[in-house]
């Protein structure tokens, strides 16, 4: 490590070059490969899975987008001359457009007006599913349809297409975020010079990891959150990496070094950190690789590989910049003689008097914030958790109000039909699903051109996102459509749609959820064990990252499910999405390893030098502590900054990252990890020495008694 820093330190021209190449290569890549973002929940071996492909091969005029127009008359009745010819010209204009398969006006189909008149909605076919559509054409379309609006007509759209393209790409999180940085690194560092150090290595990898994650997406699906995602982790990541960074070369300057052996000494120490640290959060992001979905393979590898660059910047990048103007950054204050270390010095002492007591007040903390997550409930989120002011919620409310709230949600039922009485087996499945408690209205079977595949909708008198909606759907696919299907051989019907999808993500996630936890925990322990020569460090990691999870998990779940302070954000309540908690396992733990590795660490170098437990916990902390807050509220700014956008998966995650940073940094790191390490004693370095002679060895805090560092000679 010492060598390589010394390395980018000297020649730092080649390094800054070759970032400027990275970056303008991954630029140029960008724009020739044309990556799109998509929005694709494929389940291959789930029922609605199923039923989608059956459409698209068979029917694939009817496996295009439905959404819907929905009309509200404000006076008279949608029957009344005026208003059916107004809704006649919307319709009229909208079937004319780029990307609109068909139109199907509330006029000429029977049960698309209420029973009062008031509401009514055409059926809106697009031509492609809304994952393949163009945003700018579905734009179009709602601008069209809405422009046909008057005194006594509210004309507003829904459904999946309307939501993905209302969908703002802009949001104000990265800007709060750099602002919040720039005067945290500020105050922290002291000088416009060390601040802009920290913020040029974050932005650089950023840059460079956006451009290559749209080339990815020119070559796999990516989710249309992962760009946000990537760049939320990376400017908190990054200055976080660059600050410690920086914080050990200020203390090495201060103790008289040179710039040289100063980057040289802090690469050496804090950079292993760095290195382990981001090692970590890679391997809990790709951790979520063996989960098997499809939607969350590429977001995975978009954020670790972020978090990879961000890294290597730290590694390369930051020693070039401190050649550059490392001496404009200024010395960390030297502490007066018989100094104790300030507010770290006396939050330690307390501590170490009261470790019992102060780590019972913080485990019941963490509890009680955490305990909102055992009421969590996994489901997709729908346009009845979007802004009230937007159309899509105009258009959800509307008809929940017009014909019950599972108009919102309907279950579309693909099946393929015998080759004799193909017609009356697709009747008779229609009647006795309509028969069902739960079921609001069934549609009439259409049959395709052939007449051996049938589509029809399914209608529950429950909204989406209840609880009695998962349970109809659970019903119908375990008792009611098999006793269809015995009764008229060669009848294979699936249920499929928005909603099915939603419960089939949570099915999987939750049943492979266990062993995304078993890898990711079992490879951080023994990473732990290895470098801090340990076994009962790494368990305390583990527990401590886990409180960190509950935690976060608790927050979201109070906020977003049980709608608490949700106003806030013009959002409403409703279920958590099913990955939100898989994402926020898998970055959490990652991040929270990083704090780990910065406290402990310099816990462990202390006790390889005295053997002195309770003196490496006081020491460690007081060290640590100043850069591990400033850090966090770097962390916290940047995530809770992207709360303010309207993507509501970017909200849960981004309300669920800075809540855990808060409590993991400010709680469990300065608080709890020290009492728990007071209490622990020598016992926490404990490994058998069996076990010690068979591990490899690593060290993250480098050499103890490094070398005098050398001109280079030219």
């Amino acid at each position: 490590m010492r060598s390589f820093a010394l390395w980018c330190h000297d020649r730092h021209r080649i390094v800054i070059a070759a970032w400027v190449a990275l970056i303008v290569a991954a630029g140029a890549l960008a724009a020739a490969s044309g990556g799109a973002f998509v929005n694709n929940f494929s389940l291959p071996g789930t029922e609605s899975q199923k039923a989608l492909d059956l459409l698209q091969t068979r029917f694939p005029q009817a496996s295009g987008d439905s959404d819907q127009i929905v009309f509200k008359s404000d006076g008279a009745s949608l029957s009344d001359p005026a208003q059916r010819a107004q809704i006649a010209k919307v319709i009229a204009s909208v079937r004319s457009l780029p990307s609109v398969a068909s139109v199907q006006s509330p006029l000429q189909a029977p049960g698309q007006i209420s029973r009062d008149g008031s509401i009514g909605f055409a059926t809106l076919l697009f031509d492609k599913p809304a994952n393949d559509l163009d945003r700018e054409r579905t734009r179009h379309v709602v601008e069209v349809a809405r422009s046909g609006s008057t005194a006594t007509l509210q004309v507003n759209l829904g459904g999946q297409a309307v939501q993905a393209a209302e969908q703002s790409a802009e949001s104000p999180g990265e800007a709060i975020g750099l602002v919040v940085a720039i005067v945290v690194l500020l105050v922290v560092l002291g000088s416009f010079a060390a601040m802009t150090i920290p913020l040029v290595v974050a932005i650089s990898a950023i840059v460079a990891s956006s451009a290559l994650i749209v080339g990815l997406a020119s070559v796999v699906d990516v989710a249309n959150f992962a760009p946000t995602l990537a760049i939320m982790i990376g400017l908190g990541v990054g200055i976080d990496y660059a600050l410690l960074i920086i914080n050990r070369f200020r203390a090495e300057r201060s103790d008289g070094a040179d710039v040289r052996s100063a980057t040289g000494v802090a690469l050496d120490t804090a950079g292993r950190s760095v290195l382990f640290a981001g090692t970590t959060v890679v391997i809990a992001l790709l951790g979520m690789l063996v989960l098997g979905v499809g939607i969350l393979n590429a977001p995975a590898v978009a954020a670790a590989l972020t978090v990879a660059l961000t890294m290597l910047s730290a590694l390369t990048l930051l020693p070039a910049l401190l050649r550059a103007y490392g001496h404009r950054v200024k010395p960390a204050a030297a502490a007066a003689p018989g100094a104790r270390g300030g507010v770290w010095a006396r939050l330690s002492g307390m501590i170490r008097r009261r470790p019992w007591a102060v780590g019972a007040a913080a485990l019941v903390l963490l509890l009680v914030v955490a305990s909102p997550a055992t009421s969590l409930r996994l489901g997709t989120s729908d346009a009845g958790t979007a802004p009230s002011d937007t159309t899509q919620r105009h258009a959800y409310d509307d008809l929940a109000s017009g014909f019950g709230p599972g108009f919102n949600g309907p279950l579309l039922v693909a099946a393929t039909l015998p080759r004799e009485g193909g017609q009356a087996a697709a009747r008779q499945l229609r009647a006795t699903l309509a028969q069902q408690s739960g079921v609001a209205n069934v549609t009439t079977p259409v049959l395709n051109g052939t007449g051996d595949t049938a589509v029809l909708s399914v209608y529950p008198s429950s909204a989406p996102q209840d609880e009695a909606t998962k349970d109809l759907l659970t019903r119908l696919r375990d008792d009611v459509v098999p006793r269809v299907e015995q009764q008229h051989s060669g009848l294979d019907a699936s249920i499929g749609g928005a909603t099915a999808t939603s419960v089939d993500v949570a099915s999987v996630l939750s049943s492979k959820l266990p062993l995304f936890i078993g890898i990711v925990v079992g490879l951080s322990l023994i990473l732990l064990a290895i470098v801090f020569r340990s076994l009962v460090i790494p368990l305390k990691a583990a527990v401590m990252n886990l409180l960190s999870i509950g935690a976060s998990l608790g927050v979201v779940t109070f906020v977003f499910q049980q709608g608490h302070l949700l106003s806030l954000l013009g959002s409403t309540a409703g279920p958590i999405d099913p990955f939100v908690p898989v994402f926020l396992f898998a970055i959490v733990f990652g991040l929270s390893m990083d704090y780990e590795v910065f406290l402990v660490s310099r816990m462990h170098e202390e006790w390889e030098h005295t053997h002195d437990a309770s003196h490496s916990v006081d020491r460690g902390l007081t060290a640590t502590g100043k850069v591990v807050m400033a850090a966090a509220i770097i962390m916290i700014s940047v995530f809770a900054g992207f709360m303010l956008g309207d993507n509501r998966i970017i909200q849960l995650l981004g309300l669920g990252l800075a809540a855990a940073i808060l409590f993991d940094a400010f709680v469990i790191r300065l608080v709890l990890v020290p009492a728990v390490m007071y209490l622990l004693g020598r016992a926490a370095w404990w490994m058998p020495s069996w076990l010690g002679r068979r591990l490899p060895r690593l060290s993250v805090e480098g050499p103890s008694a490094p070398a005098p560092v050398s001109a280079p000679t030219r």
